[in-house]
């Protein structure tokens, strides 16, 4: 049904209860400084799993595609990155997770994210909560989504500051995964908005993330609450 919500996950892929959710799946990595590509492989990592949970526990009826970057020692590449979004933007996705964050700014990089945001993909990317920019989350048109202890389950934050455009609830044991689940909780709920509005348009998901957060401003002792 070309009407079907899909949702993109950029990660390390998923666990096999996880696969009755897919519609699609291609892992991308390198060998010898060449792309390939081919099927899904193992979550050999766990990232994958953890945040396409997180995603799916946002929402019912979602159909997923898995674009599995990473290796079991988490690394991954900006050629491996950029291939995987373009080839979600081919699949038809809606919106795109990417609870990643590189420190290097590419132009094969920057220009898939200009490619998916003129397709009117969302791309939502984890950035952390301190310290320089991450990418993809710091291009044009990218949702920057990083943890706020102040998130219960279900909450987000309109943060507007230099570091992140929204927080959302991390979860007890997040650790270092912070920011990645954060991003994970806000792209499943704005999957679920987008599946009662498909029609709806970049602008009106911020407006209503904006409209509906439940602090605004930075996470400070004694911060807004909405």
């Amino acid at each position: 049904m070309a009407d079907e919500l899909c949702v993109g996950v950029i990660d390390s892929g998923c666990s096999v209860q996880q696969t009755r959710y897919l519609t699609g799946g291609r892992r991308f990595w390198l060998e010898q400084g060449t792309l390939g590509e081919g099927e899904l492989q193992a979550d050999a990592l766990g990232h994958g799993s953890a945040v396409l949970e997180r995603l799916l526990a946002q929402t019912d009826g979602l159909s997923v595609k898995v674009a599995q970057v990473f290796d079991s020692r988490g690394a991954t590449s900006v050629l491996q990155v950029s291939a995987a979004l373009l080839w979600l933007v081919e699949q038809g996705v809606s919106l795109v997770n990417l609870s990643l964050g590189l420190a290097q700014d590419r132009t094969v990089l920057r220009q898939a994210c200009a490619v998916a945001v003129e397709a009117g993909v969302l791309l939502c990317a984890s950035s952390p909560a301190r310290g320089g920019p991450v990418y993809p989350a710091s291009y044009p048109g990218v949702l920057r989504i990083t943890g706020d202890a102040r998130c219960a389950a279900g909450q987000w934050s309109w943060l507007d500051t230099a570091q992140a455009d929204f927080g959302a609830a991390v979860g007890e044991g997040a650790g270092s995964a912070g920011a990645s689940l954060a991003c994970a909780a806000l792209s499943g709920q704005i999957a679920a908005y987008l599946h009662q509005h498909r029609r709806a348009t970049r602008e009106q998901v911020l407006a209503y993330l904006r409209e509906n957060a439940a602090f605004f401003g930075p996470e400070r002792r004694g911060g807004g609450h909405a």
